[in-house]
């Protein structure tokens, strides 16, 4: 018992160090200026820590805990056909991937709006997300607590899920949720507020209270 103890402060103090060290970042002046329309903020990012908030649905918590597997979220520009008219366009995109081991892996796409890649769809957010008082997809902030921050113009990422697939060793199986399907396409909208970016760290918080910090690692496969 005492082991265990003595283990869980062991992470309590790394993380209350690492939420220190957060803060101190976010306060300083060392900052890329507009992160969420910065050249930099493209690319593949590893998570390296996140506080899993209460806020966050029992999925999310778990596909974002990066001590059990490499978490990684793309940010990228992709050429898609547009669903209204047909036609190609460029598209910002936020990837989420979980690697659960070398040959299997989920990926989930969301459609993104900044000033830079604006898209028309990304209205402001109506529900928290939670059904019947229960915290199926996590509680999210709306109305004034949504706000941006007027003091850190273009910071924020806007986004809405659209398509995830597990692929198993070249198998290829779709995440069970329908992100389309009109009923749910509210509860699947969010944001991350860039709230420090560098050429190698990005800190971002999430429309839930969660808070991630990410490292560059472009040169992995």
């Amino acid at each position: 018992m005492l082991s265990t103890i003595n283990e869980n402060d062991k992470r309590l103090d790394n993380s209350n160090a690492i939420n220190d060290i957060v803060e101190q970042l976010e306060l300083s002046s060392y900052g890329i200026s507009q992160p969420a329309i910065s050249p930099q903020v493209k690319g593949k990012w590893r998570l390296l820590h996140t506080n899993n908030a209460d806020t966050a649905s029992p999925i999310q918590r778990k596909a974002v805990d990066a001590s059990k597997y490499n978490i990684y979220q793309d940010i990228i520009i992709r050429n898609v056909e547009d669903q209204t008219t047909g036609e190609n366009v460029d598209r910002l995109i936020v990837s989420q991937v979980v690697k659960f081991g070398e040959n299997a892996q989920l990926a989930v796409d969301a459609l993104a709006s900044t000033s830079e890649y604006p898209l028309e769809e990304l209205t402001e957010r109506k529900g928290t997300g939670k059904i019947l008082g229960l915290n199926i997809l996590g509680v999210s902030k709306v109305g004034d607590e949504a706000q941006e921050d007027d003091e850190r113009p273009d910071s924020r990422i806007d986004f809405v899920f659209d398509e995830g697939n597990f692929d198993f060793n070249g198998l290829n199986i779709p995440y069970p949720v329908p992100f389309r399907l009109p009923l749910f396409r509210d509860a699947v909208k969010g944001w991350i507020d860039i709230t420090y970016l560098s050429d190698k760290i990005r800190i971002s918080r999430g429309n839930k209270g969660t808070t991630f910090v990410l490292v560059k690692d472009d040169d992995e496969p």
